[in-house]
C-alpha cells in the first residue's frame, strides 16, 4: 500500500531533477550550446513562439552559433529577442542568417554562474524535501486510518528516507558536473 506513495514521490523526485538539469543547461558555460536559446520566445506573427520555431540552429564553430530562420523577414524579431534576453550575447546578422559569438567567461562571470547553479541546486533539494514532507504525510495518514500498520509506518518512512537521500545526491552531483563545466577553461 505504502509502496506505491513512495514510488509516485520517487518519480516526482526525478521530474523535479530533470527540471534542474534543463535550466542548467540554458547556462552558458563558455562554448557555444543551443541550448541556451530554448527560453527565448519570439514575436511571430503577433504569437510569442520558441526560438527553435521560427529558424534552424547550430553549432559550426566551439564558439558561435549560427540561427537560420525559415523566413527571411523573422532576422529582425530574433534578433531583438536576443537582445531583450540575458544571455548577454550582441547577436550580428548578414541578412539571410544571425550569427552569435558567445564570448570566454572571465574569472568573475565564471563564479556568478557557479552561484546561480548552487541556487539553483538548492532550490531542487528544497523541492524534492517538500515532496518527501507530502509522502510521509501521507504515510502518516494511512497509519492513521489504520490501512497500514506500524512497523510498516517505520519501514515505509525510512525507505522514504533513502529515496530522498538518494534524489538529494543525484541532485548535487548534478550540480557539481555544471560547475566543473563552467569553471573549466
Amino acid at each position: 500500500m505504502y509502496k506505491e506513495t513512495i514510488q509516485t514521490a520517487s518519480s516526482k523526485m526525478d521530474k523535479t531533477i530533470a527540471v534542474v538539469q534543463k535550466d542548467l543547461n540554458t547556462l552558458r558555460a563558455g562554448r557555444a550550446n543551443p541550448q541556451i536559446l530554448d527560453k527565448i520566445t519570439v514575436d511571430y506573427y503577433g504569437t510569442p513562439t520558441a526560438l527553435n520555431q521560427v529558424g534552424n540552429i547550430s553549432s559550426p564553430e566551439p564558439r558561435m552559433l549560427v540561427i537560420a530562420p525559415w523566413e527571411p523577414k523573422m532576422i529582425g524579431p530574433i534578433e531583438k529577442a536576443i537582445q531583450k534576453s540575458d544571455i548577454g550575447i550582441n547577436p550580428s546578422n548578414d541578412g539571410k542568417v544571425i550569427r552569435l559569438v558567445v564570448p570566454e567567461l572571465n574569472e568573475e562571470r565564471r563564479k556568478e554562474l557557479c552561484k546561480k547553479v548552487r541556487k539553483q541546486v538548492e532550490e531542487g533539494k528544497v523541492a524534492i524535501r517538500s515532496i518527501r514532507r507530502d509522502a510521509m504525510e501521507a504515510i502518516k495518514k494511512m497509519k492513521k486510518d489504520s490501512v497500514i500498520t506500524e512497523d510498516d509506518q517505520k519501514k515505509a518512512e525510512e525507505e522514504l528516507q533513502k529515496v530522498t537521500d538518494n534524489h538529494i545526491k543525484e541532485m548535487d552531483k548534478v550540480g557539481s558536473d555544471k560547475e566543473k563545466e563552467i569553471m573549466s577553461i
